[in-house]
């Protein structure tokens, strides 16, 4: 027996859905081109290596300048903001976190220089005499169990208090994050989080979410599955965060700071090597790619969760985990660029009401209302399967008149539109596929 593929009744009856345009964001990096990647959401989140910032722990701080010669606010993130997206900076401890001399012997009497480098970010990058090129901090990305949990709720600590004092209105952001057993790449929520001491630092639990397919004997470990796929731990692991937030540090935001899928073209895929060969990693197709991260991003809206960030904005084409994650390749739009963009011009101004229909392995049908005309809807219908599948369905109850329907788009240009048939003065017939179809209604 599976276990359900879809929201538990934990959400606090409070929760107020975002509207779309504040819900999306993208990860990016240095090479991060504003312009090309704004028509796809409004919020960005940058690695920001503190090595980039100084050579070791305890070295003067120069911000925005670094010891790499970046120079964040004319570089990076001043263009990010005239650009008009809303940064995240994850401040990771990159190098800093490992290396031959060990975690505590690096960080060793340096904990009061992590609460004035917390101060220093804050001050300089936050709202604090109106430059706000960031709103929210994440205290380092993915420390993993690897990591001393002793030594980083100390660093996390003494940071949280920096950001406080340099600006207040700088939301604090866990590390990556599970409920339950902490691993190479996360923090336990329980473990971590749970103190009396840490719960109110935080204003955001940090969730990185991939659809991983159990391993088997002989099989690659990274391989992934479509979003609602109930053999998997993506959405379950996402909900048992909302439980643990719901009852522990309830009014917290839930973030999903990466989410992504890769898919590179079958050049890259003949060129595999390594572990990738041996063991047959394999990605999705482009378009997979561009139907399960639109469906995860629906299945995202639907829970109590305040923003999601794709992963990751460009990719080179690499036949690895990570490496053909992009939107985009080579800075060329890929399928995925198009329909993501579609949904966030179609939804952008809408935020999710309800749920129409939903059965496993046959039909989702989700409801967005207008955030400031309440007579406009738009209803968005998917097969959550991956099978190729295209099943004839009847919607009734429509709360509005139609206006038109157009399928998840996968090349610039109109979206796709599709036939429909009246049944009656509230319902329709349509095919129904793997790319979600967006019914625009109107009273």
């Amino acid at each position: 027996m599976t276990a359900p593929i879809f929201a538990e009744e934990t959400s606090p009856e409070a929760f107020r859905h975002p509207l779309v345009r504040d819900f999306l964001g993208v990860n990016g990096h240095f090479t991060f081109k504003p312009e090309l990647y704004r028509p796809v959401c409004g919020l960005v989140r940058n690695y920001h290596n503190l090595s980039w910032d100084v050579k070791a722990p305890g070295d003067p701080i120069t911000l925005p300048d670094c010891v790499n010669r970046v120079n964040w606010e004319t570089n990076v993130y001043g263009p990010w903001k005239k650009a008009g997206f809303e940064t995240d900076i994850c401040a990771m401890f990159g190098e800093f976190g490992s290396g031959k001399k060990g975690f505590e012997a690096l960080w060793e009497g340096r904990e009061a220089w992590a609460e004035e480098y917390g101060f220093a970010l804050a001050r300089y990058f936050g709202p604090y005499k109106g430059r706000s090129l960031c709103t929210s901090i994440e205290i380092d990305n993915e420390p993993g169990n690897e990591f001393p949990d002793s030594l980083y709720q100390t660093l996390f600590t003494r940071m949280a208090h920096g950001i406080r004092r340099g600006d207040p209105r700088i939301k604090i952001v866990t590390c990556a994050v599970r409920s339950g057993v902490a691993d190479k790449y996360v923090k336990s929520l329980e473990e971590t989080f749970s103190s009396a001491e840490i719960k109110p630092l935080f204003d955001v639990i940090n969730l990185h979410l991939y659809a991983q397919k159990p391993q088997r004997p002989g099989q690659s470990p990274w391989d992934r599955s479509y979003p609602e796929d109930p053999n998997i731990d993506y959405l379950r692991e996402l909900d048992a965060a909302i439980a643990w937030r719901n009852r522990e540090t309830p009014g917290k935001e839930i973030w999903v700071t990466e989410f992504g899928y890769d898919s590179c073209t079958d050049a890259a895929m003949k060129k595999r090597s390594g572990w990738f060969e041996k063991l047959n990693w394999r990605g999705v197709t482009d378009l997979q790619q561009a139907q399960y991260l639109v469906r995860s991003i629906l299945c995202f809206s639907e829970r109590d969760v305040n923003r999601a960030y794709l992963y990751f904005y460009d990719d080179n084409d690499s036949a690895s985990v990570h490496g053909a994650s992009g939107l985009t390749r080579h800075f060329q739009p890929k399928p995925s660029y198009w329909a993501v963009k579609h949904l966030y011009e179609t939804l952008g101004d809408y935020r999710f009401q309800r749920v129409v229909k939903k059965t496993g392995g046959a039909l989702c049908v989700y409801e967005f209302v207008s955030g400031s005309d309440p007579d406009s809807f738009v209803w968005v219908a998917w097969s959550p399967t991956n099978e190729n599948r295209e099943t004839e369905v009847t919607l009734t109850d429509l709360p509005a008149p139609v206006l038109s329907l157009e399928s998840m788009p996968l090349a610039k240009g109109r979206a796709p539109q599709v036939l429909y048939t009246k049944t009656s003065p509230n319902a329709i017939k349509l095919q129904v596929t793997e790319s979600p179809v967006y019914i625009r209604l109107r009273k």
